[in-house]
Parts: structure tokens; C-alpha cells; sequence
């Protein structure tokens, strides 16, 4: 048991010994100030010059080679070559090409950290010397740099790993982007014992050096739809001869966001967004079909099953209207909201706080975004934090989808520090008994 262990087992101890209205007072200070120590001790190694170009070096060659939902098999290997580099064992596939390594002693208690690994179908518009080389695919969702952090928290884990007191998961996991790669992962066994799970996510409206978390509603509920819009066509100079399926995808559109607007109670959070149509070839022919797709989003109780159903109605009827018939079909993996457990949220806090600062700490509003993070926590508990990825030069800083979005690399050793953190001090107070949660000194 290394001298931390035997530290806090000391402290536990001091709580039966001490009269209440001390004890709690004198243990939670010198554990805050065990584990502040504790923090500021990985993130000072993991600041190495040769690990932090190894970071770095670790997520141009993923970024450069970007793969698609369940294609990621060079991502695959590149991880499982690093793992094999480090020492680390680990079991493969899960959900095709994701990974599950294992550090620590194989006992409980266990604890997993996650990373994505998919791109998205996109061109980039970044212009550097690592920028993707696939036409049409572009790490836009900074899942390159989750895994980089991952696999910094992997030799973190390792090199301290006699003194672990129970188990860390590492999960690679495939096909984040609207292929529910979470629910496949967990039917295949990834989370096997697992008590609870950590995830972090890239987010440029946060500073460089700070997080972002809150308890509870996190991120929405969220599914796709796709709908063929089917009419007669013709001549455009005698559109009296058609059914119009520009016009009724048209009136369509403006249909559905009515059901934000007049059917959404103005307290409640939801989104439906038509984000493509295509329809037609030539200025002078009214086309025979027109085909839509997009994306709704909600943070009501049902996970959305109200909104699907009258976002078909409105596409039917709507169609129907205009003498055209839509045939409407939505996504096979629909993901439900993800809510943050409230003790893992404060676990993120405390570990946080003592890394990185109370005041680096921050609070955040749900986000109408859609995270198959939310599969996990509907089985265990568990938490997700947004870490700060923005440049100086607000002009860098795009969002996340962007063609031109270029997250920060210098967050690469505090992401790798951070996950490392989050499940060792997530094992020790599980151990120990002892909770984590910051005195109201700090």
C-alpha cells in the first residue's frame, strides 16, 4: 500500500477517535491537502517535454488519418500499439474496433474512463501540416484529441499502478457520431464489474485550463429523421400539371419548427433542425422527389418520443396537403438524455478544484447536444465534463461540426492528468470509504 493509502487509512481512522465537532473539520483538510499534493504530482509528470510531444505526436497521426462510425480500424491499431508499448493488456473488438485496456490490481472497487474515437464525414478547412488526409472526413469533433488524453492517463495509470487499490477500465469506444457505438460497447461486455464511469469532452467556448460540469441534465435526448418527399414532376412552366415536392418540403420545413414554437412549452428545451435537401438537377424541370434529413433534440422526460411522433404527422400531413406522399424513416440508434450522477459530479468538482483551481471550475447549462454517453449512465453512475480546448486569439476558437475547428494542444497533458485523477482518487475513496468531496474551507 503506498504511503497515500496509508495516509488517508490514518485519517479514516482519526474520524472514529476525535470528537465530531473536530474530526470532520481536521480529516478533510489534511485529506484535501494529501490529494491537492497528489494532483499537482501527476500533472507535473505527464508535463515531461518527451511525453507531452509523445501527446501530440500520438494525436496528429489520428487526426491526419480520420475514420468513420465502426471504420476505425488504423485508429484501432495505432491505440493498441501504444497500449502494447506501455505494458498495458487489454481485449479486442468491442463494437467492432473499440478497445477495453485494464490497469491496477483486477480487483474491485473498478472504474472506467472513456474516450470516442470516430470522425466525422466532413472536409476540413484548417490548413496545417497534419490536417486530414481523406477527402470528406475531418476529426471535427475533437475525438482525436480524447483519445490522446486517454492513452496520457493510460501511461499516467501504469507507472503508479502497485499503488492502485482496485481497478481502472480504459474504453475506446467507436461510432460516438450517430451510431449509438456506447449500447453496441455495452452489449459486448465492455462495461463487465464496472461500478462507475468517467468521460470528458473537447469544448472551445471553455478556456484553455479550465472545466466545465454540471449535475443532472447534461446533454439531450437526441434522434435523426429522413423523409423522401414523393410528387409528380414537370415542366416548371406548368407547375398547375405537378405536385410539387419543393414546395411541399418547403412548407414542410416551416411546419416543423412549430412544433418548437407552438407546441413546446417556451420552459422546456427542444430542437428540430432540417440540416439537408436535395431534390432536382436543372432550372426548367420540376423534380419527381425530394429527400430531407435532420436531427431533433429534446430534454423531456420521455427522451423524445412525443416529438418523433409528431414530427412524422406534421411530414405526412404536411406532404399530403400539397398532393405529394412522404414516406419518413428515422435513425436505428436514437440516444437517451444524459444526466450526471450528483455524487460523480461532485467527484469531477473536488478532482478539478484541486488540480486546476476552484475558480477553473466552472458551471455549464445543458447542452442540446447528443452524447451515447448516455447509455453508460443509464446503467451505472457516472459523469461527463466539458475541458476547455480555446486559444487566446478568440479568431481560432470554432465550434465543434466546424470544418474550420482547431482545438487547443497544449490541454493535451492536463486531459491525460485530469482522467488519470478522476479514477484514481475515484478508487482510493471507494477503497478507503473516505469521500473525496472538497471542505468548505477550501
Amino acid at each position: 500500500m503506498d504511503n497515500r493509502a496509508i495516509t488517508l487509512l490514518g485519517l479514516h481512522a482519526l474520524l472514529l477517535l476525535l470528537p465530531s465537532s473536530h474530526a470532520s473539520e481536521t480529516c478533510s483538510a489534511l485529506v484535501d491537502n494529501s490529494e491537492a499534493s497528489f494532483a499537482k504530482e501527476l500533472l507535473s509528470s505527464i508535463h515531461e517535454p518527451e511525453t507531452v510531444a509523445w501527446l501530440k505526436s500520438v494525436r496528429r497521426r489520428i487526426h491526419e488519418h480520420p475514420e468513420l462510425c465502426f471504420e476505425e480500424f488504423e485508429t484501432s491499431q495505432l491505440i493498441r500499439d501504444e497500449l502494447q508499448k506501455l505494458g498495458i493488456p487489454y481485449k479486442w473488438p468491442f463494437a467492432t474496433t473499440g478497445i477495453v485496456a485494464t490497469i491496477g490490481s483486477g480487483k474491485g472497487p473498478v472504474v472506467a474512463l472513456r474516450a470516442d474515437m470516430d470522425a466525422l464525414p466532413l472536409d476540413e478547412l484548417v490548413d496545417f501540416e497534419y490536417k486530414s488526409k481523406h477527402p470528406g472526413k475531418m476529426h471535427a469533433c475533437g475525438h482525436d484529441m480524447h483519445v490522446s488524453m486517454l492513452l496520457g492517463a493510460a501511461k499516467l495509470l501504469k507507472e503508479r499502478e502497485e499503488k492502485l487499490q482496485g481497478t481502472v477500465k480504459l474504453l475506446f469506444q467507436p461510432a460516438e457520431e450517430g451510431g449509438g457505438g456506447a449500447l453496441r460497447a455495452m452489449e459486448d461486455g465492455a462495461l463487465e464489474d464496472v461500478e462507475a464511469i468517467f468521460g470528458l469532452h473537447v469544448y472551445p467556448l471553455v478556456p484553455t485550463g479550465s472545466i466545465s460540469s454540471r449535475s443532472g441534465a447534461f446533454c439531450a435526448a437526441a434522434g435523426s429523421f429522413k423523409a423522401v418527399i414523393k410528387g409528380k414532376g414537370g415542366h416548371a412552366a406548368v407547375p398547375h400539371l405537378t405536385a410539387d415536392p419543393v414546395v411541399a418540403t418547403s412548407m414542410i420545413i416551416v411546419s416543423l419548427q412549430q412544433l418548437i414554437s407552438r407546441e413546446t412549452d417556451p420552459l422546456e428545451s427542444q430542437v428540430v433542425s432540417v440540416t439537408s435537401v436535395h431534390g432536382g438537377k436543372v432550372f426548367n424541370i420540376i423534380p419527381q422527389d425530394v429527400t430531407m434529413q435532420g436531427t431533433y433534440r429534446t430534454l423531456a422526460q420521455d427522451n423524445g418520443e412525443k416529438l418523433k411522433r409528431r414530427v412524422k404527422e406534421v411530414i405526412e400531413n404536411q406532404a399530403s396537403v400539397l398532393g405529394c406522399k412522404a414516406a419518413v424513416e428515422f435513425g436505428t440508434v436514437a440516444y437517451p438524455a444524459l444526466y450526471n450522477d450528483d455524487k460523480m459530479y461532485e467527484h469531477i468538482k473536488t478532482v478539478g478544484s484541486l488540480m486546476l483551481g476552484q475558480d477553473h471550475v466552472l458551471d455549464t447549462d445543458p447542452s442540446m447536444g447528443g452524447e451515447d454517453f448516455s447509455f453508460y449512465t443509464g446503467k451505472i453512475p457516472g459523469a461527463m465534463l466539458n475541458i476547455g480546448v480555446a486559444h487566446e486569439d478568440a479568431s481560432k476558437n470554432f465550434m465543434l461540426h466546424s470544418p474550420h475547428f482547431n482545438p487547443n494542444e497544449d490541454v493535451l497533458p492536463l486531459g491525460a492528468a485530469l482522467n488519470a485523477a478522476l479514477a484514481e482518487m475515484y478508487i482510493q475513496s471507494a477503497y478507503l470509504g473516505v469521500s473525496t468531496k472538497l471542505s468548505s474551507t477550501q
